[in-house]
């Protein structure tokens, strides 16, 4: 299963960009921790398998509350495991470690079942085979052992994406739009397929939950930093990675004025849409 694409993209500048602002992102993504760790049911002396941990800040919640427990946090970017790690070591947390490898296809080692809880903040859309991956990750849980994770629904169901994104493509045009499975943010916007990749890959008693949380577009920055802050993002190198500077500046405004509404004293404050899925090995 490689996935060379996302290799190079999340060790790339990609990657870097989630390290250099990764307080930011924190920020923006905290609303959905809790309800995550609470999916999972996580107790004190759970085991628990973070996919997709990026800079660690679920892993780091969830090895808070299974304090006797242990938190095992595995990225295939090797510049958000070193900040992960580093943050840990910062803020104290002892009982978690972060792994540099591709969770879709790594041998995870020691006896098999050694995981009580898998989950995943935005972490699982990604794989190039995700029935494959899926059933090499229920190799790493105890039978019965529980699944939890948040992923995206559609981007026209995100306002914090389709506000930004209504304002720039009348300036800069449309891009071509990925394959409708293709590894990405929003590859598992239909929970049919969700449903359907789990089932495939072993999982039981799967539930789908439509989640709201409210999100501040640029963690909490003001309005003009936090446009600046979104045009660095993915979307915003994809739509403006080749446009003048000109067109960029007129992009950016239009943005602007889009988020102006939502803009307040704490930032600019958007809908998300999510789905939370649990499900049993």
């Amino acid at each position: 299963m490689q996935n060379d694409e996302q290799f190079e993209y999340w060790n790339g500048p990609e990657g870097q960009h989630w390290v250099d602002r990764d307080t930011l992102f924190d920020v923006m993504l905290e609303p959905f921790v809790d309800p995550l760790l609470d999916a999972a049911a996580i107790a004190t002396t759970d085991r628990v398998l973070d996919i997709g941990c990026g800079n660690g800040a679920t892993s780091r919640a969830a090895a808070r509350r299974a304090a006797d427990g242990r938190v095992v946090g595995v990225d295939i970017s090797a510049p958000m495991v070193t900040r992960a790690r580093e943050r840990a070591e910062s803020e104290g947390v002892g009982n978690v470690e972060f792994l540099h490898a591709d969770a879709q296809d790594h041998e995870f080692t020691g006896v098999p079942g050694s995981f009580d809880v898998l989950i995943s903040r935005f972490g699982v859309m990604f794989f190039a085979d995700p029935v494959a991956a899926f059933a090499n990750l229920g190799t790493a849980l105890r039978p019965d052992g529980r699944l939890a994770f948040v992923c995206w629904q559609s981007l026209f169901a995100n306002q914090w994406v389709a506000v930004p994104a209504a304002a720039l493509l009348p300036v800069v045009g449309p891009s071509d739009p990925p394959p409708p499975d293709a590894p990405g943010p929003f590859a598992f916007a239909d929970q049919d397929r969700v449903r359907s990749i789990l089932d495939a890959a072993g999982f039981t008693r799967i539930e789908v939950e439509d989640l709201h949380v409210p999100v501040l577009a640029g963690g909490g920055l003001p309005l003009d930093e936090a446009v600046a802050f979104l045009g660095e993002g993915g979307m915003g190198k994809r739509l403006l990675g080749d446009v003048d500077a000109p067109t960029r500046d007129r992009a950016l405004g239009a943005v602007r004025d889009a988020l102006e509404p939502f803009a307040g004293v704490d930032g600019v404050r958007l809908d998300s849409a999510a789905w939370l899925v649990r499900a049993c090995r």
